[in-house]
Protein backbone atom coordinates (compact mmCIF):
# COMPACT_ATOMS: atom_id res chain seq x y z
CA UNK A 1 0.00 0.00 0.00
CA UNK A 2 1.57 3.64 -1.04
CA UNK A 3 1.41 6.16 0.79
CA UNK A 4 -1.22 8.89 0.14
CA UNK A 5 0.94 12.48 -0.55
CA UNK A 6 -1.65 15.39 -0.04
CA UNK A 7 -0.48 19.16 0.12
CA UNK A 8 -2.90 21.83 1.60
CA UNK A 9 -2.15 25.55 2.09
CA UNK A 10 -1.24 26.70 5.85
CA UNK A 11 -4.15 27.35 7.67
CA UNK A 12 -5.80 23.86 7.80
CA UNK A 13 -2.18 22.40 7.89
CA UNK A 14 -2.76 21.14 11.72
CA UNK A 15 -6.29 19.84 11.14
CA UNK A 16 -5.51 17.84 8.29
CA UNK A 17 -2.52 16.44 10.32
CA UNK A 18 -4.68 15.22 12.86
CA UNK A 19 -7.43 13.74 10.42
CA UNK A 20 -4.83 12.08 8.66
CA UNK A 21 -3.75 10.27 11.61
CA UNK A 22 -6.99 8.96 12.48
CA UNK A 23 -7.44 7.72 9.06
CA UNK A 24 -4.13 6.08 8.96
CA UNK A 25 -4.89 4.36 12.28
CA UNK A 26 -8.37 3.33 11.41
CA UNK A 27 -7.41 2.30 7.54
CA UNK A 28 -3.85 1.38 7.82
CA UNK A 29 -3.16 3.76 4.92
CA UNK A 30 -0.35 6.34 5.26
CA UNK A 31 -0.68 9.47 4.39
CA UNK A 32 2.37 12.15 3.85
CA UNK A 33 0.50 15.23 4.89
CA UNK A 34 2.80 18.62 3.59
CA UNK A 35 1.56 22.38 3.55
CA UNK A 36 2.81 25.25 2.13
CA UNK A 37 1.23 29.08 1.02
CA UNK A 38 -2.42 28.36 -0.57
CA UNK A 39 -0.62 30.52 -3.75
CA UNK A 40 2.40 28.47 -4.05
CA UNK A 41 0.19 24.99 -3.53
CA UNK A 42 -2.23 25.80 -5.89
CA UNK A 43 0.93 26.99 -8.92
CA UNK A 44 2.64 23.37 -8.35
CA UNK A 45 -0.29 21.99 -8.85
CA UNK A 46 -1.00 23.40 -12.06
CA UNK A 47 2.36 23.10 -12.91
CA UNK A 48 1.94 18.97 -13.14
CA UNK A 49 3.49 18.14 -9.73
CA UNK A 50 1.77 15.33 -8.96
CA UNK A 51 -0.47 14.74 -5.10
CA UNK A 52 -3.09 12.11 -4.34
CA UNK A 53 -5.24 14.82 -2.23
CA UNK A 54 -5.10 18.84 -2.42
CA UNK A 55 -6.89 21.12 0.31
CA UNK A 56 -7.57 24.54 -0.96
CA UNK A 57 -9.57 27.11 -0.50
CA UNK A 58 -12.81 26.58 -2.67
CA UNK A 59 -12.07 28.77 -4.97
CA UNK A 60 -8.73 27.75 -6.21
CA UNK A 61 -10.10 24.00 -6.10
CA UNK A 62 -12.02 24.88 -8.33
CA UNK A 63 -9.83 26.50 -10.47
CA UNK A 64 -8.12 23.34 -10.76
CA UNK A 65 -11.45 21.38 -11.45
CA UNK A 66 -11.83 23.31 -14.16
CA UNK A 67 -7.99 23.13 -15.73
CA UNK A 68 -8.26 19.25 -15.34
CA UNK A 69 -6.03 19.09 -12.52
CA UNK A 70 -8.42 17.74 -9.80
CA UNK A 71 -11.57 15.39 -10.20
CA UNK A 72 -13.90 17.32 -8.30
CA UNK A 73 -14.82 19.29 -4.98
CA UNK A 74 -15.26 18.23 -1.44
CA UNK A 75 -16.06 20.81 1.10
CA UNK A 76 -14.33 20.59 4.29
CA UNK A 77 -14.51 23.24 6.68
CA UNK A 78 -15.38 26.95 7.20
CA UNK A 79 -13.01 29.27 8.71
CA UNK A 80 -13.37 32.77 10.10
CA UNK A 81 -10.42 35.30 10.34
CA UNK A 82 -9.00 36.40 13.74
CA UNK A 83 -7.17 39.23 15.00
CA UNK A 84 -4.03 39.43 17.03
CA UNK A 85 -1.51 41.37 19.04
CA UNK A 86 1.64 40.92 20.64
CA UNK A 87 1.54 39.37 24.01
CA UNK A 88 1.91 41.79 26.70
CA UNK A 89 0.98 44.71 24.19
CA UNK A 90 -2.03 46.91 24.25
CA UNK A 91 -5.22 45.46 23.31
CA UNK A 92 -7.42 47.45 21.75
CA UNK A 93 -11.42 46.40 21.51
CA UNK A 94 -12.54 44.75 18.76
CA UNK A 95 -16.47 44.18 19.43
CA UNK A 96 -17.71 46.14 16.65
CA UNK A 97 -17.02 47.25 13.30
CA UNK A 98 -16.12 50.65 14.43
CA UNK A 99 -13.96 49.40 17.23
CA UNK A 100 -11.97 47.25 14.34
CA UNK A 101 -11.30 50.31 12.17
CA UNK A 102 -10.46 52.16 14.95
CA UNK A 103 -7.82 49.74 15.34
CA UNK A 104 -6.56 49.67 12.41
CA UNK A 105 -6.01 53.13 11.83
CA UNK A 106 -4.90 53.47 15.41
CA UNK A 107 -2.12 50.59 14.50
CA UNK A 108 1.61 51.21 13.74
CA UNK A 109 1.80 48.41 11.61
CA UNK A 110 -0.65 45.55 10.75
CA UNK A 111 -0.51 42.36 8.47
CA UNK A 112 -2.67 39.96 7.00
CA UNK A 113 -2.55 36.73 4.40
CA UNK A 114 -2.53 36.85 0.54
CA UNK A 115 -4.89 34.41 0.49
CA UNK A 116 -9.16 34.84 0.05
CA UNK A 117 -9.14 36.54 3.88
CA UNK A 118 -6.50 39.02 3.07
CA UNK A 119 -8.60 39.99 -0.41
CA UNK A 120 -11.59 40.24 1.77
CA UNK A 121 -9.46 42.30 3.83
CA UNK A 122 -8.20 44.87 1.16
CA UNK A 123 -11.92 45.25 -0.25
CA UNK A 124 -12.88 45.93 3.73
CA UNK A 125 -10.08 48.94 4.13
CA UNK A 126 -10.84 50.22 0.64
CA UNK A 127 -14.77 50.61 1.49
CA UNK A 128 -14.14 52.26 5.15
CA UNK A 129 -11.42 54.55 2.76
CA UNK A 130 -8.80 54.12 4.72
CA UNK A 131 -6.70 51.86 2.68
CA UNK A 132 -4.44 54.21 0.65
CA UNK A 133 -4.16 55.90 4.09
CA UNK A 134 -2.63 52.38 6.05
CA UNK A 135 -1.17 50.93 2.98
CA UNK A 136 2.54 52.35 3.81
CA UNK A 137 1.96 50.37 7.22
CA UNK A 138 0.86 47.25 5.77
CA UNK A 139 3.50 43.96 6.21
CA UNK A 140 2.88 41.13 3.85
CA UNK A 141 4.48 38.23 4.63
CA UNK A 142 6.33 36.20 3.03
CA UNK A 143 4.94 33.01 1.38
CA UNK A 144 3.82 30.24 3.84
CA UNK A 145 4.72 32.38 6.74
CA UNK A 146 1.74 32.86 9.79
CA UNK A 147 0.83 36.18 10.21
CA UNK A 148 0.95 35.25 14.18
CA UNK A 149 4.51 34.78 13.96
CA UNK A 150 5.00 38.56 12.30
CA UNK A 151 3.08 39.90 15.21
CA UNK A 152 4.88 37.81 17.75
CA UNK A 153 8.37 39.35 16.58
CA UNK A 154 7.33 42.29 16.61
CA UNK A 155 6.86 43.31 12.56
CA UNK A 156 3.24 43.82 13.05
CA UNK A 157 1.22 45.28 15.73
CA UNK A 158 -2.05 44.01 14.42
CA UNK A 159 -2.05 40.43 13.01
CA UNK A 160 -5.39 39.28 10.82
CA UNK A 161 -5.61 35.38 9.81
CA UNK A 162 -7.41 32.55 9.60
CA UNK A 163 -8.42 31.28 13.71
CA UNK A 164 -6.45 28.42 13.04
CA UNK A 165 -3.30 29.52 12.25
CA UNK A 166 -3.45 32.40 14.89
CA UNK A 167 -4.97 30.02 17.83
CA UNK A 168 -1.94 28.21 19.40
CA UNK A 169 0.34 30.53 18.13
CA UNK A 170 3.05 31.44 20.68
CA UNK A 171 3.62 35.27 21.78
CA UNK A 172 0.62 36.64 20.80
CA UNK A 173 -3.03 36.90 22.10
CA UNK A 174 -6.29 36.41 19.65
CA UNK A 175 -8.43 39.55 20.72
CA UNK A 176 -11.20 37.36 18.65
CA UNK A 177 -12.77 37.03 15.34
CA UNK A 178 -13.76 39.83 13.58
CA UNK A 179 -17.69 40.85 14.62
CA UNK A 180 -19.97 39.12 12.83
CA UNK A 181 -20.72 42.58 10.72
CA UNK A 182 -17.58 42.20 8.73
CA UNK A 183 -16.49 38.70 9.22
CA UNK A 184 -15.96 36.51 6.40
CA UNK A 185 -15.93 32.80 5.98
CA UNK A 186 -13.40 31.14 3.77
CA UNK A 187 -14.46 27.38 2.64
CA UNK A 188 -11.77 24.97 2.78
CA UNK A 189 -11.98 21.87 0.18
CA UNK A 190 -10.37 18.85 -0.89
CA UNK A 191 -9.88 17.15 -4.08
CA UNK A 192 -8.49 13.94 -5.96
CA UNK A 193 -5.52 15.08 -8.31
CA UNK A 194 -6.43 13.49 -11.69
CA UNK A 195 -2.98 12.50 -12.30
CA UNK A 196 -2.80 10.15 -9.01
CA UNK A 197 -2.16 6.64 -9.95
CA UNK A 198 -4.69 4.98 -7.90
CA UNK A 199 -7.49 7.88 -7.28
CA UNK A 200 -9.69 5.75 -4.53
CA UNK A 201 -7.29 6.20 -1.53
CA UNK A 202 -7.45 9.69 -2.04
CA UNK A 203 -11.44 9.78 -2.53
CA UNK A 204 -11.45 7.64 0.58
CA UNK A 205 -9.48 10.15 2.52
CA UNK A 206 -11.91 12.91 1.40
CA UNK A 207 -14.86 11.35 2.48
CA UNK A 208 -13.51 10.67 5.58
CA UNK A 209 -12.32 13.81 5.88
CA UNK A 210 -15.77 15.17 5.07
CA UNK A 211 -17.65 12.83 7.30
CA UNK A 212 -19.90 14.27 10.55
CA UNK A 213 -17.81 12.43 13.03
CA UNK A 214 -15.19 14.87 12.75
CA UNK A 215 -16.85 17.75 13.52
CA UNK A 216 -15.47 18.17 17.46
CA UNK A 217 -11.90 17.66 16.00
CA UNK A 218 -12.32 20.54 13.11
CA UNK A 219 -14.04 22.68 16.43
CA UNK A 220 -10.80 22.28 18.31
CA UNK A 221 -8.78 23.58 15.40
CA UNK A 222 -10.45 26.58 15.79
CA UNK A 223 -12.61 25.85 12.07
CA UNK A 224 -16.61 24.75 11.70
CA UNK A 225 -17.73 21.86 9.56
CA UNK A 226 -18.69 23.27 5.96
CA UNK A 227 -22.21 23.65 5.96
CA UNK A 228 -24.50 20.53 5.57
CA UNK A 229 -21.95 18.57 8.00
CA UNK A 230 -23.53 18.34 11.09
Amino acid sequence: MSTLKMISSMATRELLAALAAQFQQRTGQMVDAQAAGGVDVARRVEQGEVFDVVVLASNAIDKLVASGKLRGRVDLVESGVAIAVRAGGARPAVATEADVKAAVLAASSLSYSTGPSGVYLEKLFERWGILEQIRPRIVVPPPGVPVGSLVAGGQAALGFQQLSELMNLEGIVVLGPLPPAVQTLTVFSGGVCTAAAAPEPGAALLSFMADASTAALKRRHGMEPARGIA
